[in-house]
């Protein structure tokens, strides 16, 4: 059974920066496209970035272009959100996820989720 752990959240003033990790155990997700999906307080869970398996494509949702950027390293079945510029908008819950079917937008054609890392932008 696979499994995820994010890390690298925290405290950090706006314009800040972070990097985020999504560790695989458990077996390998280096065939399976992966996203990172987020959820603020009171919203629902909304898609954020999402790399294919072979790392030659990715996807943004409109608010994070320019600032975030996913990537990934199959060598250590780990998986990055690299988020800059923070504004406190982005103050969430970050999850990541692994798609068996193909890459996706939307967060049930994901098929395992971690358990998430909270990410809070405050001056």
């Amino acid at each position: 059974q696979g499994r995820l752990v994010e890390s690298g959240g925290g405290l950090v003033q706006p314009g800040g920066s972070l990097r985020l990790s999504c560790a695989a155990s458990g077996r390998t997700f280096s065939s399976y496209d992966m996203g990172w999906f987020r959820q603020a307080p009171g919203k629902e869970r909304e898609f954020v970035a999402a790399i294919t398996w072979s790392a030659t494509s990715t996807y943004y949702t409109d608010s994070v272009k320019g600032r975030f950027i996913i990537s990934r390293d199959s060598a250590k079945n780990t998986v990055y959100l690299q988020i800059n510029s923070l504004k406190p908008e982005d103050t969430a819950v970050y999850y990541c996820a692994a798609a068996v079917r193909g890459i996706s937008t939307r967060e049930y054609d994901y098929d395992y989720w971690g358990q998430g890392t909270q990410v809070t932008v405050s001056s």
